[in-house]
């Protein structure tokens, strides 16, 4: 494509970047209806587009036929570029009448400029979002959605289009249709590889070389109709095969269809393999054979049969189906050729290699298929490695003594993470048909990881053996620290570190950084999972289970005692990074009767961790399993802590009839065991329940008798939290001077603890006083610290509530869109977690936005869905708050009349939780 603003030396716009391509659709058969007047025509469609892109400051950056590209710094440059240029194609007379549809496609992204221009995905994302549209259509991009959904001018609308595959992009795409006000918007179904038939999988890895071997095979099976893709196992056969299928199905108008034969090793069922994919049904009295020759019988069609060899005598079914399906073409991949007349075969080679003797430099070693395959797969798990002078000779040895297969050389590159290029090369030297090989029973690929696992496993010492083994009872990684509890004595440490670093050099273990620099194991699951299998077959399962659970106990345990400190975020970030680990020891634990006391401590422990974290629906879950469980049966101190653990995280899911439940059955228990602390812990929990169901006296009795109970025992942090639920509590019936009094006497308390957990809840309590109170710069002060702190700790509970009541605070101020933003987020983080109390009042407030700007309907609907949400775990509007509720509602009612407001309220009341938060959002 020719590329002007290079040329000229303009500066090209950098950072993010929108791009926009376009084509005209039709122009062969344009040429062919006007002859040498096309050239008039696309004269005076350059020139269009020309006038467009420099009207609003685009980069013409290459023209090619009828195609432009064309980069904006700004992406409502190119949105404002591409209406008018629509507008323009639409109004303009062509020659001789004729009509000029141009497709076009937008896509934002940050891509690198070279040389030559931009390069990079983006640059192909565009590319293929614009091929999917249809003349006169105009498809964005999701990125671009987002920076251009709220300035659109009038008369322009996006609509959403779903996701799409495209062609060689990996990934579905979200797209959208600009809509232009007097210009066409219905068009057919979008040209995605949804959009044509097909089943094609999509792959997981990009696809690197063999540009010859795709340009000869389209050209094949543009004039034959049988090609078999041959060659040995890990040749990479299959991923050619689907790339060309990806590349060539919009040229078969009944689709394109992958059929995997791996599975089946019986040649009968080849034909009913073919079938299962068309929908083609066995039916009596006629043979699944002669149903799919009907089918195929007048369907152009591709079939893409996959891994042949083992089914080898249905060559001739391929025969007969050819012979008889005029329209029907069939590529096959096979470590044998079929051997039927018609078929080509085509022998995929190996990648491309460099001349070992004579080396290139680095960057033309990199061009070659062999070794950017290796590379791009290095990079896959070490982002940072790199050709060097030192490691090119190598690698480009490694590649050689692979035959250039891909799936060696894959095999090899993932190991680069824990190998050095030289270590690698060293263990190839009797490996290549391991590598490369693969029983006909199993897939090639699968029989072949799972021989490079046992391999390596084999090569141990029993020492390594033994740590390799224990260390795949850890789940997602473990820091040093865990490994090193594995020894019991000095010695026996020193010795698991020399093994540690033998796991390293051999591949079997990766070492990643953690967020703070420290160093931590992570064994790759297929690995994991065959050390699993190796302890299941040894006799130390059980211990080392055990020893994994003790050891994740004391680390909880110990975080629990910080996380009402100074350290607490330090630990909280600790219980995040091993929360596998602690969920494996717990379930582990709740299913072995010798780690009883383990499973109650450790579920205690987590239930404060779940609550801080905003893991309410997990918490609960795994709670109520244990609670139901005989090990936690009794009146004992071990269950009143697991009941109050999970009445706190009922609460915050506003769920009160289960925290009343909960945390009454704990109080019963503490009174009876003489706990003064658990009985105080109870009364907070009913007390906040008391006060959410609207029973202010009920929750007085209960938090102040907490209170005393804290004040007696001299303990800060208790007394703290009684005066918290206190605040709040007296709050709701709008007593503003005692809750500013217990707040900031709780916040005073607090801060000389360094408890900031606690802070956040004052000050997000202080911050409501102010806003009823009228003072709305002071609430948003101290709304905006509360958010700060709480986002800092990850916990989602209190970031709901920060969030609600600055948005609360924007509509007192009339600023609708920081209301809207505010609440939209405060609402999605709380369905997030299932606080459905907190839904449903961030749902009301979206509802006091929608009455503002005049959309009755709309907020009569986000009350009565509210309304239901509430009704469904016995939440009530605060006291406080009622008269003003009903006098909305009533003004709702009036201005819509009866009928209208009960049907509105009605179909709100029904929508499902998704529904409400997606309609509450719409602008």
């Amino acid at each position: 494509m020719d590329n002007p603003s290079i040329k000229s030396g303009q500066p090209l716009p950098s950072g993010t970047v929108t791009f926009l391509f376009t084509d005209i659709e039709g122009s062969t058969r344009l040429l062919q209806q006007l002859g040498e007047d096309y050239t008039a025509l696309i004269a005076d469609h350059d020139q269009l587009l020309r006038e467009a892109s420099a009207m609003y400051n685009g980069h013409v950056m290459g023209t090619q036929g009828d195609s432009f590209f064309v980069a904006f710094s700004r992406a409502m440059d190119a949105i404002h570029a591409v209406i008018h240029t629509q507008r323009a194609l639409a109004a303009h007379a062509w020659t001789n009448g004729v009509s000029v549809r141009v497709r076009m496609g937008l896509h934002t992204g940050e891509p690198q400029i070279s040389e030559s221009g931009y390069v990079g995905i983006d640059v192909h994302r565009a590319a293929r979002i614009a091929a999917a549209a249809h003349g006169g259509q105009v498809l964005i991009s999701q990125t671009t959605c987002n920076l251009v959904q709220n300035e659109l001018p009038e008369g322009v609308k996006l609509r959403d289009l779903g996701e799409h595959r495209l062609k060689d992009l990996r990934q579905p795409k979200h797209l959208y249709q600009l809509d232009i006000h007097g210009l066409a918007t219905d068009f057919p179904p979008i040209k995605s590889l949804d959009a044509l038939l097909n089943n094609l999988p999509i792959p997981l890895t990009s696809f690197i070389g063999r540009q010859k071997e795709l340009g000869e095979l389209k050209e094949l099976l543009e004039s034959t109709r049988l090609v078999t893709l041959t060659g040995p196992g890990g040749s990479g056969k299959t991923r050619l095969a689907l790339q060309v299928t990806t590349e060539m199905v919009e040229h078969f108008r009944n689709g394109v269809f992958f059929v995997a034969l791996a599975p089946i090793t019986d040649p009968k069922l080849v034909a009913s393999t073919i079938a299962q994919p068309l929908g083609i049904k066995e039916t009596a009295g006629r043979s699944i054979t002669d149903s799919l020759k009907d089918y195929l019988q007048s369907k152009s069609l591709l079939l893409l049969l996959d891994n042949f060899e083992q089914v080898i005598s249905a060559a001739p079914l391929v025969a007969e189906l050819l012979a008889t399906c005029n329209e029907l073409k069939i590529l096959v991949t096979s470590r044998e050729g079929l051997r039927i007349s018609g078929e080509h075969e085509y022998p995929v080679p190996p990648l491309p290699l460099p001349n070992l003797t004579e080396l290139p430099t680095l960057e033309s070693l990199s061009q070659y298929a062999g070794v950017e395959l290796f590379l791009q797969r290095a990079r896959a798990v070490k982002p940072d490695f790199h050709l060097t002078n030192e490691t090119a000779p190598t690698i480009a040895e490694i590649c050689y003594r692979l035959d250039g297969l891909p799936l060696a050389i894959e095999l090899a590159a993932a190991r680069i993470k824990l190998l050095s290029p030289r270590a690698m090369l060293d263990r190839l030297g009797n490996r290549l048909e391991f590598l490369s090989g693969g029983g006909r029973d199993l897939p090639a690929r699968q029989q072949t990881l799972r021989n490079a696992i046992a391999w390596s496993y084999d090569l141990l010492n029993e020492n390594e053996q033994n740590l390799f083994r224990r260390l795949s009872v850890f789940t997602s990684g473990c820091m040093i620290d865990a490994i090193e509890a594995l020894a019991e004595d000095p010695l026996g440490r020193i010795s698991i570190l020399d093994e540690l670093e033998s796991l390293l050099d051999k591949s079997l273990l990766r070492e990643i950084d953690d967020a703070h620099g420290e160093p931590r194991f992570v064994m790759l699951e297929l690995l994991r999972e065959f050390g699993l299998e190796q302890l299941a077959a040894s006799s130390e399962q059980e211990r080392i289970r055990l020893w994994h659970a003790k050891f994740f106990l004391a680390l909880a345990e110990q975080a629990e005692t910080k996380l009402e400190s100074v350290e607490q975020l330090e630990w909280i970030n600790r219980m995040e990074q091993e929360h596998d680990n602690l969920r494996s020891a717990l379930e582990w634990s709740k299913t072995t009767e010798s780690a009883r006391d383990i499973c109650l401590r450790l579920a205690s422990t987590l239930g404060l961790f779940w609550e801080v974290r905003g893991y309410f629906s997990e918490g609960r879950e795994r709670l109520s399993s244990i609670l139901s469980t005989q090990t936690a049966s009794g009146q004992t101190a071990a269950r009143a802590q697991l009941l109050a653990r999970a009445a706190e995280l009922a609460y915050r899911q506003s769920d009160y009839p289960a925290t009343i439940s909960f945390a009454g059955e704990s109080l019963e228990i503490c009174r009876k065991i003489g706990d003064k602390q658990g009985v105080a812990s109870a009364l907070i929990k009913l007390g906040n329940a008391a006060t959410e169901v609207g029973d202010y006296k009920t929750a007085s009795e209960y938090l102040e008798e907490a209170l005393g109970i804290w004040r007696d025992l001299d303990d800060k942090h208790g007394t703290a939290r009684a005066l918290i639920s206190s605040g709040w509590a007296a709050l709701r019936p709008g007593n503003y001077d005692l809750a500013k009094t217990r707040l900031e006497e709780a916040l005073g308390l607090s801060r000389q603890l360094e408890d900031t957990r606690s802070i956040g809840f004052e000050l997000s309590g202080l911050g409501e006083v102010a806003l009823r109170q009228g003072d709305y710069p002071r609430a948003t002060e101290l709304l905006e610290e509360s958010l700060e702190m709480r986002r800092t700790l990850g916990n989602k509970w209190g970031v709901g509530v920060s969030l609600g009541t600055l948005g609360w605070v924007a509509i007192r101020e009339g600023d609708w869109n920081r209301a809207m933003a505010r609440l939209g987020e405060s609402l999605r983080v709380r369905h997030e977690i299932g606080d459905k109390g907190g839904s449903a009042w961030c749902l009301e407030r979206l509802a006091d936005v929608a009455m503002a700007q005049s959309q009755a309907e709309k907020a009569t609907r986000l009350f009565g869905a509210a309304s239901a949400l509430r009704a469904s775990i016995g939440s009530i509007i605060d006291p406080v708050d009622q008269a003003e509720y009903e006098s909305k509602l009533a003004s709702l009612r009036s201005e819509l009349g009866d009928e209208r407001f009960t049907l509105a309220w009605k179909e709100g009341s029904t929508f499902a939780s998704e529904q409400a938060i997606a309609y509450a959002l719409e602008s």
